[in-house]
């Protein structure tokens, strides 16, 4: 709900920016504008001339405007592509019974996950990438499985098989996970 309404304001944000900026180029452009557009034409400025000389004779004032402007963009690029990037799983938890744990790379659980995935029957090619947080990890498994291959009971081992070993060997008692299924392509084979 929140990354929805996150990018919801990320949108609304952008789309103002860029009425605003249309705005400015269709009065720059010359073209026949409305009365009640903010510009009105290639003479008319976004700052009067009162405003721009307001601070003209300080060196420190248009400086300062450029990176104040220069840092806002920066910000808000930095913002999009955290919104747009989906968040993998670095390290994950251990329990290793001594009450310390350790830390397994998330990498690596993810190749054994996909390893194994792709060595089951039907299944042409796999690939898992872990979310959640350090203590409560979940996976996001894309299978692409073969023509005779029967969904349903790839998935049913899937879960126990795969999904249920990584829970016992990470010791947890379920591995939540996001499972999406393709259908593998086949290359037509010649008839001669």
């Amino acid at each position: 709900m929140l990354r929805t309404v996150n990018r919801t304001v990320l949108g609304l944000i952008g789309l103002a920016l860029l009425g605003a900026g249309g705005a400015v180029l269709v009065a720059g452009a010359g073209l026949p504008v409305p009365s009640w557009w903010p510009f009105y034409g290639p003479g008319d400025v976004l700052l009067s001339e009162a405003d721009r000389e307001r601070w003209r004779d300080q060196g420190w004032w248009w400086p300062v405007v450029i990176s104040v402007l220069a840092a806002i963009v920066l910000l808000a690029l930095w913002w999009l592509i955290a919104q747009l990037r989906r968040p993998r799983l670095a390290e994950l938890l251990v329990d290793t019974g001594d009450g310390e744990g350790a830390l397994l790379r998330g990498r690596a659980l993810e190749g054994v996950l996909a390893g194994e995935a792709e060595a089951m029957e039907g299944v042409g090619r796999a690939a898992v990438a872990l979310t959640g947080d350090l203590s409560e990890p979940a996976a996001r498994v894309t299978l692409w499985v073969e023509p005779e291959a029967v969904p349903a009971e790839v998935v049913g081992r899937l879960a126990s098989e795969v999904l249920g070993q990584a829970a016992a060997s990470t010791g947890r008692a379920t591995l939540p996970a996001e499972v999406r299924l393709h259908a593998a392509k086949r290359t037509p084979h010649r008839v001669t």
